[in-house]
């Protein structure tokens, strides 16, 4: 199929967005196998085409940091920190996280499946065509097994890649209390064990943060998956700064995410360990933050940015990249380009990706076509959704 009179923004390139007007994709067997003018390629092609009448074509976006499945919602939290909780109030309170672990222990894996797709809906209609899962809602051996199952389960109900993340440490479950480390080492570690035997997770993470695990509490685990050939993630500097940003970088995470009280050297970090800093705007909204993530020093380093909706149901219940898009540039100062880079090209890097994420041959024809006639307005509007066609991996 040959898709031709369309503005490519390609992401790559020196041009602002990688723009190419008048352009044409050709995409055969899944995958981009030319691209460039409309009048270049029209010359030798015979076959199917379809005339996009100058609307705009970017590379399929990308959620690269999410917590979909999960049991509950936590809407009782909501009305608690507009009263004036603090999110550490309320997870020490025994709300927070730990109140999602019981809803999601009792929780079947069709009852999770069926919350997760809303959720998933919501993302494949706004373009997305691969999706990061977290599990961390477990906190046992068999619940975290439970939901890294059903995260790659989506991939079998809707056409949208997955990739699993393993989060065991996202909290200390009530039976560790006060024993962090053994709670690492008796559950974390076995269950990572059996989810990488069983092919179900493709990445580890941790909550590094003062209500959930230290660096040294996270030491063994990241041991432990760099050993098996898994790469890193982080939950780092959110509420407060407690060297998680340096313990990525020590291990070469692929990405170390929110980020809010990261510093200067921070960033010279993760730029030498080819990190990438995924910031997570809808978690900065919802909990009413002023600390802001350190975008200037981040683009002075170099570090690559990726948005990510954070979609969990307490501290980011947001469905939408597009209003990612929006709040990153309203509430961070981020550009335009700057966001839809990191619902694109940064955000595969961030998920380990070279498939996907900009437009070249030989790539995914992960496609998102907008009704639209500037890149610009992906992240300008608020509330609208001007997507014209989601194409994956070839398939309208």
């Amino acid at each position: 199929m040959l898709l031709r009179n369309a503005t490519l923004a390609t992401m790559h390139g020196d041009d602002p967005y990688g723009l190419v007007l008048q352009g044409a994709i050709l995409v055969d067997a899944g995958r981009i196998v030319w691209l460039g003018k409309d009048a270049d390629v029209r010359r030798g092609y015979q076959g199917p085409e379809e005339d996009l009448e100058g609307r705009l074509v970017t590379p399929a976006l990308i959620d690269c940091h999410t917590h979909i499945v999960h049991g509950g919602n936590r809407s009782g939290e909501f009305e608690m920190r507009l009263n004036g909780a603090s999110y550490q109030d309320v997870a020490r309170a025994g709300g927070g996280i730990v109140s999602t672990v019981t809803a999601t222990r009792a929780a079947s894996e069709e009852v999770l499946l069926n919350g997760a797709l809303r959720f998933v809906d919501a993302l494949i209609a706004e373009g997305v065509c691969t999706l990061e899962v977290k599990s961390g809602y477990g906190l046992d051996i068999d619940t975290e097994l439970k939901m890294l199952r059903v995260a790659r389960s989506i991939e079998d109900v809707r056409d949208i890649r997955v990739k699993t993340t393993f989060l065991g440490a996202h909290a200390v479950p009530k039976e560790f209390d006060g024993r962090t480390l053994t709670y690492v080492q008796q559950v974390c570690i076995p269950a990572l064990n059996a989810a990488h035997a069983a092919g179900l997770v493709d990445a580890v993470d941790g909550f590094c943060e003062g209500i959930a695990f230290s660096p040294e509490d996270l030491e063994p685990l990241f041991a432990r998956a760099q050993s098996l050939g898994l790469p890193i993630k982080l939950h780092a500097e959110q509420l407060s700064h407690l060297g998680g940003t340096q313990l990525a970088a020590r291990y070469g995470a692929l990405s170390a995410d929110h980020l809010e009280y990261a510093t200067d050297e921070d960033a010279k970090a993760m730029a030498q360990s080819g990190s990438v800093a995924v910031i997570l705007p809808g978690a900065f909204y919802t909990l009413r933050e002023t600390q802001m993530p350190p975008i200037d020093a981040f683009r002075a380093a170099g570090v690559p940015m990726a948005l990510a909706t954070d979609c969990n149901p307490g501290s980011s219940p947001l469905a939408s990249v597009l209003l990612t898009m929006n709040m990153g540039c309203t509430l961070f100062r981020m550009t335009p380009e700057e966001a839809l880079a990191g619902v694109t090209r940064h955000a595969a890097r961030a998920l380990g990706l070279d498939d996907c994420g900009m437009l070249a041959t030989g790539m995914r024809a992960d496609l998102a076509v907008w009704d639209v006639e500037h890149p610009a307005e992906l992240a300008y509007r608020i509330g609208y959704n001007p997507l014209w066609r989601r194409i994956s991996g070839g398939r309208a």
